[in-house]
Protein backbone atom coordinates (compact mmCIF):
# COMPACT_ATOMS: atom_id res chain seq x y z
CA UNK A 1 0.00 0.00 0.00
CA UNK A 2 1.08 3.21 -0.60
CA UNK A 3 0.82 6.86 0.78
CA UNK A 4 -0.08 10.76 -0.41
CA UNK A 5 1.54 13.29 1.36
CA UNK A 6 -0.03 16.90 1.04
CA UNK A 7 1.95 20.14 2.18
CA UNK A 8 -0.28 23.60 2.43
CA UNK A 9 2.63 26.02 3.31
CA UNK A 10 2.01 29.81 4.66
CA UNK A 11 4.70 32.32 5.54
CA UNK A 12 5.21 30.50 9.18
CA UNK A 13 3.06 27.41 9.14
CA UNK A 14 2.78 24.43 7.05
CA UNK A 15 -0.06 22.07 7.18
CA UNK A 16 0.08 18.54 5.81
CA UNK A 17 -2.06 15.41 5.45
CA UNK A 18 -1.34 12.13 5.36
CA UNK A 19 -3.29 9.63 2.63
CA UNK A 20 -3.49 6.30 1.96
CA UNK A 21 -3.24 5.65 -1.79
CA UNK A 22 -5.91 3.26 -3.13
CA UNK A 23 -8.85 2.50 -5.98
CA UNK A 24 -11.03 5.54 -5.31
CA UNK A 25 -11.09 8.41 -3.11
CA UNK A 26 -7.54 8.79 -1.18
CA UNK A 27 -7.92 8.00 2.54
CA UNK A 28 -7.22 10.29 5.10
CA UNK A 29 -4.91 8.42 7.91
CA UNK A 30 -3.11 11.75 9.70
CA UNK A 31 -3.35 15.44 9.68
CA UNK A 32 -1.48 18.80 11.08
CA UNK A 33 1.04 21.52 10.97
CA UNK A 34 4.44 22.93 12.29
CA UNK A 35 3.40 26.64 13.44
CA UNK A 36 5.85 29.33 14.17
CA UNK A 37 8.42 28.29 11.41
CA UNK A 38 11.39 29.94 12.50
CA UNK A 39 12.84 30.38 16.02
CA UNK A 40 10.02 28.58 17.83
CA UNK A 41 8.41 26.09 15.63
CA UNK A 42 6.00 23.86 16.97
CA UNK A 43 4.97 20.35 15.84
CA UNK A 44 0.77 19.31 15.77
CA UNK A 45 -1.20 16.26 14.75
CA UNK A 46 -4.02 15.37 15.01
CA UNK A 47 -4.68 12.86 17.83
CA UNK A 48 -1.47 13.30 18.91
CA UNK A 49 0.02 15.50 21.72
CA UNK A 50 2.16 18.72 20.41
CA UNK A 51 5.81 18.94 20.13
CA UNK A 52 8.47 22.05 20.33
CA UNK A 53 10.87 21.74 17.45
CA UNK A 54 12.77 24.92 18.19
CA UNK A 55 14.87 26.28 14.88
CA UNK A 56 13.59 24.99 11.88
CA UNK A 57 13.24 26.55 8.30
CA UNK A 58 10.50 24.83 5.56
CA UNK A 59 12.97 22.18 5.07
CA UNK A 60 13.39 21.45 8.93
CA UNK A 61 9.65 21.09 9.14
CA UNK A 62 9.21 18.66 6.57
CA UNK A 63 12.04 16.86 8.51
CA UNK A 64 10.10 17.13 11.24
CA UNK A 65 6.55 16.41 9.48
CA UNK A 66 8.40 12.69 8.45
CA UNK A 67 9.99 11.61 11.47
CA UNK A 68 6.54 11.83 13.35
CA UNK A 69 4.90 10.18 10.59
CA UNK A 70 7.07 7.50 10.63
CA UNK A 71 5.31 4.95 13.10
CA UNK A 72 2.20 6.24 11.17
CA UNK A 73 3.51 4.81 6.98
CA UNK A 74 3.99 1.16 8.44
CA UNK A 75 6.16 0.83 5.35
CA UNK A 76 3.42 2.69 3.41
CA UNK A 77 5.86 4.37 0.57
CA UNK A 78 4.94 8.43 0.01
CA UNK A 79 4.74 7.65 -4.15
CA UNK A 80 3.30 11.35 -4.48
CA UNK A 81 3.43 14.81 -2.31
CA UNK A 82 0.79 17.65 -3.52
CA UNK A 83 1.28 21.28 -2.78
CA UNK A 84 -1.08 24.25 -2.60
CA UNK A 85 0.98 26.75 -4.66
CA UNK A 86 -1.18 30.35 -4.82
CA UNK A 87 -0.23 31.73 -8.61
CA UNK A 88 0.23 29.66 -11.14
CA UNK A 89 -0.44 32.63 -13.36
CA UNK A 90 -2.35 32.97 -16.49
CA UNK A 91 -1.53 28.97 -18.06
CA UNK A 92 -1.97 26.83 -15.32
CA UNK A 93 -5.36 25.53 -15.37
CA UNK A 94 -5.13 22.08 -13.71
CA UNK A 95 -2.71 20.47 -11.78
CA UNK A 96 0.63 19.45 -12.84
CA UNK A 97 3.72 17.54 -12.09
CA UNK A 98 6.34 20.08 -11.01
CA UNK A 99 9.42 19.53 -13.31
CA UNK A 100 11.56 21.55 -13.28
CA UNK A 101 10.36 23.98 -16.85
CA UNK A 102 7.46 24.80 -14.82
CA UNK A 103 9.09 25.55 -11.50
CA UNK A 104 10.72 27.73 -12.82
CA UNK A 105 7.71 29.34 -14.61
CA UNK A 106 6.60 29.59 -10.96
CA UNK A 107 9.45 31.48 -9.65
CA UNK A 108 8.81 33.78 -12.50
CA UNK A 109 5.24 34.66 -10.46
CA UNK A 110 6.94 35.70 -7.02
CA UNK A 111 6.33 39.17 -7.75
CA UNK A 112 3.03 39.30 -8.02
CA UNK A 113 2.36 37.08 -4.89
CA UNK A 114 5.99 37.66 -2.74
CA UNK A 115 4.45 36.73 0.44
CA UNK A 116 3.08 33.64 -0.39
CA UNK A 117 5.16 31.84 -3.91
CA UNK A 118 8.44 31.65 -1.84
CA UNK A 119 7.11 29.22 0.91
CA UNK A 120 5.23 27.73 -1.45
CA UNK A 121 8.16 26.89 -3.66
CA UNK A 122 10.58 26.31 -0.28
CA UNK A 123 8.35 23.10 0.56
CA UNK A 124 8.39 21.73 -3.08
CA UNK A 125 12.29 21.91 -2.61
CA UNK A 126 12.03 20.17 0.76
CA UNK A 127 9.86 17.40 -0.10
CA UNK A 128 11.88 16.73 -2.87
CA UNK A 129 15.09 16.30 -1.07
CA UNK A 130 12.94 14.20 1.54
CA UNK A 131 11.12 12.06 -1.36
CA UNK A 132 13.52 12.11 -4.28
CA UNK A 133 11.47 9.26 -6.17
CA UNK A 134 8.01 10.85 -5.85
CA UNK A 135 6.32 12.63 -8.11
CA UNK A 136 5.64 16.35 -6.92
CA UNK A 137 2.29 17.86 -8.27
CA UNK A 138 1.69 21.24 -8.21
CA UNK A 139 -2.31 22.54 -7.27
CA UNK A 140 -3.24 26.06 -8.00
CA UNK A 141 -5.21 28.37 -5.92
CA UNK A 142 -5.78 30.59 -9.15
CA UNK A 143 -6.80 27.70 -11.19
CA UNK A 144 -10.29 27.20 -10.34
CA UNK A 145 -11.23 30.58 -11.73
CA UNK A 146 -9.89 30.61 -14.96
CA UNK A 147 -12.77 30.90 -17.72
CA UNK A 148 -14.41 34.50 -16.26
CA UNK A 149 -15.77 36.61 -18.81
CA UNK A 150 -13.67 38.88 -19.81
CA UNK A 151 -15.45 42.06 -17.66
CA UNK A 152 -14.29 40.23 -14.34
CA UNK A 153 -11.04 39.75 -15.11
CA UNK A 154 -10.17 42.97 -16.58
CA UNK A 155 -8.90 46.25 -15.50
CA UNK A 156 -9.84 49.88 -16.70
CA UNK A 157 -5.92 50.08 -18.13
CA UNK A 158 -4.55 50.26 -21.36
CA UNK A 159 -4.92 46.65 -23.07
CA UNK A 160 -1.24 45.74 -23.14
CA UNK A 161 -1.28 45.47 -19.83
CA UNK A 162 -4.02 42.43 -19.39
CA UNK A 163 -2.34 41.08 -22.43
CA UNK A 164 0.94 40.99 -19.93
CA UNK A 165 -0.65 39.44 -17.38
CA UNK A 166 -2.25 42.13 -15.12
CA UNK A 167 -5.46 40.80 -14.51
CA UNK A 168 -7.77 39.70 -11.78
CA UNK A 169 -6.66 36.08 -11.15
CA UNK A 170 -8.72 35.13 -7.92
CA UNK A 171 -7.57 33.20 -5.15
CA UNK A 172 -8.91 30.36 -2.59
CA UNK A 173 -9.47 28.37 -5.34
CA UNK A 174 -8.68 24.71 -4.17
CA UNK A 175 -11.01 25.86 -1.07
CA UNK A 176 -13.84 26.75 -4.02
CA UNK A 177 -13.21 23.40 -5.75
CA UNK A 178 -13.91 21.77 -2.53
CA UNK A 179 -17.03 23.48 -1.34
CA UNK A 180 -18.57 23.30 -5.26
CA UNK A 181 -17.60 19.67 -5.30
CA UNK A 182 -19.82 19.57 -2.32
CA UNK A 183 -22.07 21.34 -3.36
CA UNK A 184 -22.91 19.01 -6.61
CA UNK A 185 -22.91 16.22 -4.34
CA UNK A 186 -25.57 17.14 -2.09
CA UNK A 187 -27.18 19.75 -3.12
CA UNK A 188 -27.36 19.85 -6.79
CA UNK A 189 -30.17 22.31 -7.82
CA UNK A 190 -28.38 25.03 -5.63
CA UNK A 191 -25.17 24.01 -7.40
CA UNK A 192 -26.54 24.76 -10.69
CA UNK A 193 -27.60 28.05 -10.25
CA UNK A 194 -26.42 31.20 -9.03
CA UNK A 195 -24.31 30.98 -5.32
CA UNK A 196 -21.85 32.99 -3.35
CA UNK A 197 -19.33 30.96 -1.38
CA UNK A 198 -17.61 33.57 1.34
CA UNK A 199 -14.30 32.05 2.36
CA UNK A 200 -13.65 34.11 5.28
CA UNK A 201 -10.52 33.27 7.43
CA UNK A 202 -7.29 35.24 8.38
CA UNK A 203 -7.36 35.86 4.22
CA UNK A 204 -10.79 36.51 2.58
CA UNK A 205 -12.65 36.99 -0.29
CA UNK A 206 -16.15 35.87 -1.96
CA UNK A 207 -16.69 33.80 -5.35
CA UNK A 208 -19.86 34.26 -7.19
CA UNK A 209 -20.64 30.01 -8.77
CA UNK A 210 -22.38 30.26 -11.71
CA UNK A 211 -23.55 26.79 -13.37
CA UNK A 212 -21.21 25.11 -10.42
CA UNK A 213 -17.91 27.76 -12.05
CA UNK A 214 -16.41 30.37 -10.82
CA UNK A 215 -17.73 33.45 -12.47
CA UNK A 216 -16.37 36.30 -10.57
CA UNK A 217 -14.54 37.05 -7.37
CA UNK A 218 -13.43 39.46 -4.73
CA UNK A 219 -9.72 38.84 -5.22
CA UNK A 220 -7.85 40.03 -8.13
CA UNK A 221 -4.43 40.70 -9.48
CA UNK A 222 -2.96 39.58 -5.86
CA UNK A 223 -4.37 38.13 -2.33
CA UNK A 224 -5.06 42.06 -1.32
CA UNK A 225 -8.25 42.54 -3.23
CA UNK A 226 -11.77 42.52 -2.21
CA UNK A 227 -13.17 42.26 1.14
CA UNK A 228 -11.01 43.39 4.66
CA UNK A 229 -8.96 40.57 5.86
CA UNK A 230 -7.14 39.82 9.04
CA UNK A 231 -4.21 42.14 8.14
CA UNK A 232 -4.99 43.15 4.45
CA UNK A 233 -7.01 46.11 3.99
CA UNK A 234 -9.19 44.77 1.11
CA UNK A 235 -10.42 47.34 -1.50
CA UNK A 236 -8.42 50.66 -1.86
CA UNK A 237 -8.49 53.22 -3.48
CA UNK A 238 -4.71 53.42 -5.48
CA UNK A 239 -5.04 57.25 -5.00
CA UNK A 240 -4.22 56.59 -1.32
CA UNK A 241 -0.82 54.61 -2.47
CA UNK A 242 0.19 56.96 -4.62
CA UNK A 243 -0.55 59.57 -1.89
CA UNK A 244 1.60 57.69 0.72
CA UNK A 245 4.31 57.15 -2.10
CA UNK A 246 4.65 60.81 -2.12
CA UNK A 247 5.43 61.47 1.52
CA UNK A 248 8.31 58.93 1.03
CA UNK A 249 6.97 55.38 1.83
CA UNK A 250 8.87 52.80 -0.68
CA UNK A 251 8.09 49.64 -1.73
CA UNK A 252 8.79 47.49 1.50
CA UNK A 253 7.15 49.47 3.52
CA UNK A 254 3.95 49.69 1.45
CA UNK A 255 4.31 45.84 1.14
CA UNK A 256 4.39 45.61 4.68
CA UNK A 257 1.79 48.03 5.55
CA UNK A 258 -1.24 46.33 2.88
CA UNK A 259 0.06 42.69 4.22
CA UNK A 260 0.55 43.11 7.85
CA UNK A 261 -0.19 45.91 9.42
CA UNK A 262 -3.93 46.54 8.07
CA UNK A 263 -7.37 44.84 8.29
CA UNK A 264 -9.02 44.16 11.10
CA UNK A 265 -5.56 44.70 13.28
CA UNK A 266 -4.93 47.54 11.87
CA UNK A 267 -8.58 49.00 11.97
CA UNK A 268 -8.99 48.33 15.38
CA UNK A 269 -5.35 48.81 16.69
CA UNK A 270 -5.39 45.62 18.78
CA UNK A 271 -5.70 42.21 17.08
CA UNK A 272 -6.47 40.37 13.79
CA UNK A 273 -7.97 37.53 15.44
CA UNK A 274 -12.28 37.34 15.79
CA UNK A 275 -12.40 35.75 18.53
CA UNK A 276 -10.71 38.51 20.40
CA UNK A 277 -12.39 41.26 18.75
CA UNK A 278 -15.90 40.15 19.16
CA UNK A 279 -14.70 39.66 23.00
CA UNK A 280 -13.14 42.91 22.89
CA UNK A 281 -15.36 45.88 25.05
CA UNK A 282 -13.28 48.67 23.14
CA UNK A 283 -14.96 50.79 20.31
CA UNK A 284 -12.34 50.50 17.80
CA UNK A 285 -12.85 46.81 17.60
CA UNK A 286 -16.47 47.14 17.17
CA UNK A 287 -16.23 49.88 14.12
CA UNK A 288 -13.61 47.19 12.58
CA UNK A 289 -16.28 43.89 12.69
CA UNK A 290 -18.58 46.78 11.37
CA UNK A 291 -16.82 47.56 8.49
CA UNK A 292 -16.04 43.70 8.00
CA UNK A 293 -19.43 43.00 7.93
CA UNK A 294 -20.28 45.63 5.63
CA UNK A 295 -17.81 45.18 3.20
CA UNK A 296 -19.15 41.44 2.87
CA UNK A 297 -22.45 42.23 2.60
CA UNK A 298 -21.92 44.65 0.04
CA UNK A 299 -19.83 42.64 -1.86
CA UNK A 300 -22.72 39.66 -1.90
CA UNK A 301 -24.87 42.06 -3.34
CA UNK A 302 -22.46 43.17 -6.21
CA UNK A 303 -21.68 39.41 -6.71
CA UNK A 304 -25.52 38.41 -6.99
CA UNK A 305 -25.76 41.88 -9.15
CA UNK A 306 -23.15 40.29 -11.31
CA UNK A 307 -25.17 36.80 -11.69
CA UNK A 308 -28.15 38.43 -12.35
CA UNK A 309 -29.69 36.86 -9.06
CA UNK A 310 -28.32 35.17 -6.34
CA UNK A 311 -30.08 31.62 -4.77
CA UNK A 312 -27.63 30.94 -2.06
CA UNK A 313 -24.38 31.50 0.14
CA UNK A 314 -22.17 29.35 1.59
CA UNK A 315 -19.71 30.08 4.33
CA UNK A 316 -16.95 28.27 4.63
CA UNK A 317 -13.02 28.44 6.11
CA UNK A 318 -12.13 29.19 9.52
CA UNK A 319 -14.42 32.43 10.58
CA UNK A 320 -16.89 31.35 8.21
CA UNK A 321 -17.35 28.35 9.71
CA UNK A 322 -16.82 28.80 13.32
CA UNK A 323 -18.64 32.28 13.84
CA UNK A 324 -22.31 32.12 14.57
CA UNK A 325 -21.84 35.63 15.20
CA UNK A 326 -20.33 36.88 12.20
CA UNK A 327 -22.52 34.58 10.15
CA UNK A 328 -25.71 36.45 11.76
CA UNK A 329 -24.13 40.29 10.93
CA UNK A 330 -23.94 39.34 7.37
CA UNK A 331 -27.36 37.43 7.05
CA UNK A 332 -29.31 40.15 8.70
CA UNK A 333 -28.70 42.79 6.48
CA UNK A 334 -29.44 40.66 3.15
CA UNK A 335 -33.12 39.88 3.55
CA UNK A 336 -33.96 41.77 0.10
CA UNK A 337 -31.80 38.89 -1.27
CA UNK A 338 -33.96 36.33 0.23
CA UNK A 339 -31.53 35.74 2.62
CA UNK A 340 -32.83 35.01 6.45
CA UNK A 341 -31.53 32.99 8.96
CA UNK A 342 -32.77 30.26 11.14
CA UNK A 343 -30.87 31.24 14.53
CA UNK A 344 -31.14 27.93 15.91
CA UNK A 345 -29.57 26.51 12.92
CA UNK A 346 -26.78 28.64 13.07
CA UNK A 347 -25.69 28.56 16.43
CA UNK A 348 -25.15 24.53 15.87
CA UNK A 349 -23.22 25.61 12.33
CA UNK A 350 -25.85 23.90 10.03
CA UNK A 351 -25.34 22.84 7.52
CA UNK A 352 -28.57 24.42 6.47
CA UNK A 353 -29.03 27.52 8.73
CA UNK A 354 -31.10 29.64 5.70
CA UNK A 355 -34.97 30.26 6.50
CA UNK A 356 -35.74 32.30 3.45
CA UNK A 357 -35.97 32.15 -0.54
CA UNK A 358 -31.97 31.69 -0.92
CA UNK A 359 -30.64 29.15 0.64
CA UNK A 360 -27.54 29.51 3.68
CA UNK A 361 -25.66 26.65 3.95
CA UNK A 362 -22.11 26.26 6.21
CA UNK A 363 -19.81 23.55 4.49
CA UNK A 364 -16.48 23.21 6.28
CA UNK A 365 -13.56 23.02 3.60
CA UNK A 366 -11.08 20.86 3.17
CA UNK A 367 -8.46 22.28 0.64
CA UNK A 368 -5.95 19.24 1.70
CA UNK A 369 -8.16 16.83 0.01
CA UNK A 370 -8.50 18.53 -3.40
CA UNK A 371 -4.89 18.09 -3.13
CA UNK A 372 -4.87 14.57 -2.31
CA UNK A 373 -7.13 13.70 -5.22
CA UNK A 374 -5.39 15.03 -7.82
CA UNK A 375 -2.26 13.46 -6.63
CA UNK A 376 -3.96 10.27 -7.04
CA UNK A 377 -5.04 11.23 -10.67
CA UNK A 378 -1.29 12.11 -11.33
CA UNK A 379 0.09 8.56 -10.09
CA UNK A 380 -3.20 7.01 -11.91
CA UNK A 381 -1.82 8.47 -15.29
CA UNK A 382 1.87 7.84 -14.59
CA UNK A 383 0.53 3.88 -14.31
CA UNK A 384 -1.30 3.70 -16.88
Amino acid sequence: MSAILTLNAGSSSLKFGLYESADGEPRLLRTGQVENIGAHARLEISGGATSEIGQADHNGAVIAILTSLGPILEGRAVLGVGHRIVHGGADLRAPVVLTPEIIAKLREIIPLVPLHQPHNLAAVAAAQAAFPRAIQVGCFDTAFHQGHPFVCDTYGLPRQYYDEGIRRYGFHGLSYDYVSGVLRRDYPALAAGKTVIAHLGNGASLCALKDGRSFSTTMGFSALDGIAMGTRPGQIDPGVLLYLMNRGMGYDDLTHLLYKESGLKGMSGISHDMRTLLAADDPRAAEALDYYVHRIRREIAALAGEMGGIDGVVFTGGVGEHSTEIRRRIIEGLGFLGLDLDAQANAAAGPRIGTGRAEVLVIPTDEEQVIARAVAAQLKDSAG
